[in-house]
């Protein structure tokens, strides 16, 4: 189920996808980046509506990048550095660039070492917000390669550890793209919280109650309205189930804040200044990403006919109940992406209509919608 599956039609629009694309890097260009940059941005902000994730769409083009441009946190001209250079490891500095675009600049390097050597790490600091990990993580793919992204939030304290008070991590993504023969890439992209915070506040802006699950009180009950996570009323939590089973997610983020984290230098989350539970901006992230290119360990070809099998013969599972059926991540994805390109993008109408003031705002013209 995507995020706009519970919502009537007649509060949705539908946007060409190359128009929709188009704008979007527009927004960026009059905001200072470099055209390339814009487009990279664009793809990779847009991939959340158009894939079918709209809590990590264009719903954050005003909450989240159009003020980290405006208040130099976010440098839209920045140039990253290269602090070490191991061959098939480089360390980079990313100088607080764009995250929607340094992301996928990091992978594209990454996968130029992976030619090289079979394997490529680019491990970042001084990132900023890169937006859904897959569109990065795919980037490998289309090399023939399984590309790996994940990020910690920096200095920003989400979510509590088990049995804890205040906040010490993120939500800290992770993203998993690998080639599948002739179906879909495999794509998983998720958070290690139960959800990521957006599918919260989308919830909190429609005015609809959340799943039991998402969010508890300091007691640990469950919370299903959305608005008191940001009144401070409740908090995420962790994926698994509660208890004992919350310790895999909560692995999981710090497995996340290792990898991203301590290994590039970037700023941590459970640090002594977590005590006071201050919610600093998420300066300083760190990512981990990593491109693995399998044809250099076996026979050409051969990966890809066993990833055409295995994935395949998920596919061809039969399903326990009648009109169901099995799929796997990066399939409906894929399959909203197909619908998107064809009927145009679908965006909530308060949405297109937020769009419409950030085009009056930078004399731009807004795609119309169907």
């Amino acid at each position: 189920m995507t995020d706009l599956d519970h919502a009537p039609p007649s509060t949705r629009v539908r946007v060409p996808h190359d128009d929709l694309l188009r704008f979007t890097m527009s927004v960026f260009t009059a905001n200072g980046v470099p055209a390339e940059r814009a487009r990279t941005a664009a793809a990779a902000l847009c991939h959340g509506d158009i894939t079918g994730t709209s809590s990590h769409g264009l719903v954050n083009l005003t909450r989240i990048y159009l003020p980290l441009l405006a208040s130099g946190r976010g440098r839209a001209d920045a140039e990253p550095q290269v602090l070490a250079d191991r061959g098939a490891a480089v360390l980079l500095d990313g100088r607080g660039a764009l995250g929607l675009w340094l992301a996928s600049e990091a992978m594209d390097r990454a996968v130029r070492r992976a030619a090289d050597y079979g394997i490529g790490l680019v491990s970042v600091r001084g990132g900023t917000h890169f937006g859904c990990a897959g569109p990065h993580a795919l980037r490998a793919v289309a090399h023939g390669m399984i590309g790996v992204v994940a990020a910690n939030c920096g200095h920003q304290r989400i979510a509590r550890p088990p049995h804890g008070r205040v906040p010490m991590l993120g939500t800290n993504p992770l993203s998993v793209a690998a080639p599948a023969g002739a179906h879909p890439p495999f794509l998983l992209d998720m958070s290690t919280t139960s959800v990521p915070t957006g599918k919260v506040r989308a919830a909190a802006r429609e005015g609809t109650d959340i799943p039991a699950g998402w969010l508890a009180d300091d007691a640990g009950e469950p919370v299903t309205d959305p608005s008191r996570y940001d009144d401070g009323e409740a908090h995420l939590t962790w994926l698994g189930a509660p208890g004992a089973g919350e310790y895999k997610g909560f692995g999981l983020a710090l497995m996340v804040e290792v990898l991203s984290a301590l290994v590039p230098g970037a700023g941590i989350g459970p640090a002594p200044a977590a005590l006071a539970v201050d919610r600093r901006p998420d300066d300083d992230i760190g990512y981990l990403v990593l491109a693995v290119a399998p044809a250099s360990l076996r026979e050409p070809g051969t990966y890809l006919r066993e990833a055409g099998s295995l994935f395949g013969a998920l596919l061809a599972c039969p399903a326990a109940l009648p009109g169901e059926e099995v799929t796997y991540p990066g399939v409906p994805e894929a399959r909203h992406a197909e619908e998107s390109r064809r009927d145009g993008v679908p965006l909530s109408a308060a949405l297109y209509a937020e769009l419409g003031a950030v085009a009056d705002r930078f004399d731009l013209e807004l795609p119309e919608a169907g």
